[in-house]
């Protein structure tokens, strides 16, 4: 008889409470380097000397490196002891953040924040290998899922606002001391519940298609690279962009051809012959794409309202809020069946609609916390009705025998969508702010009294300050200019909030539509049949037979 694994220490083995929020410390642990990443990277922009596309490459450097040691863990936590493995992963971040502290070179930094990918990796999904082992097996495709991405969604949130207070009141880099002071809190818990050895029976690391997963990484960080610099190099005008898209494609070319002709492939290309599975990750890219136009709140908030870190921060929690009580509600709904996953999705995309139309009409040069609570807390509300159900749906309608390609094929989805976030919002805010400028120049001439009327203003505001006639005057062009930037920024915002609405509002009324056509559909092709067998019956009777009836 096969024992079961037993992971945990006996003294806290029947705590649950105490297990939950251990194992939610160490799911931090590995999130938090992406989430404090992302919080000081301005900070990070004037230390290193880097550029801000720098800076957006080490971030998906990192989603690169979770990305690609996913399809292997599960193979590793039937082979590792865990305590071991996660002290092991753990040490070498604490490490990796050591060498960041002193770092001053952006070429390491990026080859570092690769590697600190993998380790999370690493961490994450032996976390979630554990909350699995905690649950019922009717459970587990339910609760999981929503602890851990929960668990990422919020975690920027969550750190940034330990973080923002770090970095109000002190260096920067006081923030990796945090962390790592962190990491030795979660090194402690490991060794203090996990138990040294599980007892599970030890599969063999044989068949890895370690080849694979190098192409995988490889074409993630050429794609990357090409979209992330193609704007800032003029794209294909420049040699680097071009042999990235070169390498872009061979990558992707050699790692399909190897997906089939190896035996276990890191992505099982009969993952995709299941339609559901598809039609699930076409739903997941634009939530994932469609979500991330709250960043445009915040920044909004903190380049025109000119809002601190903290109350950023403080904003994002509110959506945040509304992302976890909705969540908590969505899963009690489908514990109980109750409700459909069709109800859930197509609520969610239309709240997600609601919030981006609300939006296109609500910014101004002036708005306050209060104006923008209701709608922050929408959006998220939003992102709780849609995360689990998506997730759920797309990791069932997987083929069993496809191991972890789902799970794979779902964070390379991330992956693509959060590369829309840096390279596709930038160059449709690009377009949108040309067209915007080039429209308001075409009122800035010395006929226009309105134009008139306010460069009187600035410069009689700037005489009375002190200033001479040409400084007040080059002043007050400069006042002028900057006020047709914020607002050509801000119809800028508004076009893509209705660009993505029209686009939400679309998938959620396909959502409905399309099963009640094929309801539809199948109703008349049961009404039909009948009266075609009646037929292909009456065809098919001898000749005799007929006339006989006839007469």
């Amino acid at each position: 008889m096969i024992m079961k694994p037993v992971y945990f220490k006996d003294w806290i083995i029947d705590w649950h409470w105490g297990v939950r929020i251990a194992l939610l410390l160490m799911l931090l642990s590995g999130l938090v380097q992406l989430g404090m990443f992302v919080l000081t990277q301005n900070y990070m922009v004037g230390y290193l000397g880097a550029q801000p596309e720098d800076i957006q490459f080490g971030v998906m450097a990192t989603y690169a490196g979770i990305i690609t040691v996913i399809p292997v863990q599960f193979r590793f936590f039937r082979y590792f002891d865990t305590r071991g493995y996660l002290l092991v992963s753990t040490m070498l971040a604490i490490m990796l953040n050591c060498i960041c502290i002193h770092c001053q070179d952006i070429n390491l930094f990026l080859v570092i924040r690769f590697l600190q990918g993998i380790l999370t990796g690493n961490v994450l999904v032996f976390t979630l290998l554990l909350i699995f082992s905690r649950l019922p097996s009717e459970r587990v495709k339910t609760i999981a899922p929503a602890v851990f991405y929960g668990a990422i969604l919020s975690n920027t949130v969550v750190i940034g606002l330990v973080a923002g207070v770090v970095v109000e009141s002190a260096d920067w880099k006081v923030t990796y001391d945090y962390l790592i002071l962190f990491q030795l809190l979660t090194l402690m818990m490991m060794l203090l519940m996990l138990r040294q050895s599980s007892g599970h029976r030890r599969y063999p690391l044989y068949q890895i298609d370690w080849g694979g997963m190098v192409l995988f990484a490889c074409g993630m960080l050429a794609l990357a690279y090409t979209l992330i610099y193609g704007s800032r190099y003029y794209w294909f005008a420049d040699p680097r962009i071009r042999c990235s898209t070169f390498a872009t494609v061979i990558a992707a070319l050699l790692f399909l051809y190897r997906q089939h002709i190896v035996k276990r492939p890191v992505i099982h290309p009969a993952v995709f012959k299941s339609r559901n599975f598809v039609i699930g990750i076409c739903l997941l890219a634009i939530y994932y794409g469609s979500k991330d136009s709250v960043n445009l709140i915040y920044n909004y908030a903190g380049g025109v309202l000119k809002w601190s870190t903290l109350q950023v921060i403080i904003l994002s929690l509110c959506n945040i809020a509304g992302m976890v009580m909705l969540l908590v509600f969505a899963i009690r709904l489908m514990l109980v069946k109750r409700i459909t996953i069709k109800v859930l999705l197509v609520t969610g995309f239309g709240l997600m609609a609601a919030f981006n139309v609300w939006m296109s009409f609500l910014l101004t040069p002036d708005l306050s916390f209060t104006n923008l609570l209701l709608p922050v807390f929408i959006q998220g509300a939003a992102s709780g009705l849609l995360f689990v159900p998506l997730m759920i749906f797309v990791l069932s309608s997987a083929p069993a025998y496809t191991g972890a390609t789902g799970l794979v094929i779902a964070a390379f989805t991330r992956f693509t969508s959060t590369l829309n976030s840096f390279a596709g919002f930038y160059n449709l805010q690009l377009y949108f702010n040309q067209y915007f400028k080039e429209g308001f120049l075409g009122y800035l001439t010395s006929d226009n009294q309105n134009t008139i009327v306010r460069l009187n203003g600035y410069r009689a505001l700037y005489a009375s300050k002190g200033f001479t006639s040409d400084q007040a005057s080059g002043l007050a062009n400069a006042a002028v200019w900057q006020n047709l930037t914020q607002q050509s920024q801000l119809l800028t915002n508004r076009a893509v909030f209705m660009v993505f609405a029209i686009m939400l509002f679309a998938v959620a009324i396909v959502m409905l539509v399309i099963p009640a056509i094929g309801k539809t559909a199948i109703y008349w092709k049961r009404m039909v049949m009948p009266f075609k067998e009646e037929q292909k019956r009456e065809l098919s009777l001898p000749t005799v037979y007929l006339i006989k009836e006839k007469v």
